[in-house]
């Protein structure tokens, strides 16, 4: 059914996408599918990366993806049924634009219990169902 499976990964929040890794695994063990694990990185401002080591960015990008390997690995995804992608940038535009470039069928979201902040000004996940031209699957806590 799903064989094109995206995870986003908040390097931030690495411990908050392991249900979703978990469950995109299951999937893609079903259908023999792949999963795509994406990692959003924030927009690096120019005046505070001139304050950081010429190869900070190199450095942290790679760190962050064997971080995101690991959770892959961990859920039991073997490594030819994972591909980790490390995207820069808005998270929820990000995630969809990945979705359409890469052709998946469905996206495997976590998402915190709502807040009345969230309400007010929406949450990536709610951004991602809203937009999403493919399936989206949302697992709360």
């Amino acid at each position: 059914m799903f064989t094109k499976i995206l995870v986003p990964v908040d390097p931030n929040e690495m411990e908050f996408a392991k249900p979703a890794v978990a469950a995109a695994a299951n999937l893609a063990m079903q259908s023999n599918g792949h999963v795509l694990l994406v990692g959003v990185l924030p927009v690096m401002n120019g005046y505070v990366s001139e304050y950081l080591p010429a190869d900070f960015e190199a450095g942290f990008e790679k760190e962050t993806e064997n971080r995101i390997r690991a959770i892959g690995t961990a859920a039991g995804l073997k490594a030819d049924k994972f591909d980790v992608k490390l995207r820069t940038g808005s998270v929820y535009h990000e995630v969809i634009d990945e979705a359409k470039e890469s052709g998946v069928d469905v996206i495997v979201v976590t998402s915190h219990r709502p807040q009345m902040s969230t309400y007010l000004l929406g949450s990536n996940a709610a951004k991602i169902v809203r937009h999403a031209t493919c399936s989206v699957l949302v697992l709360r806590n």
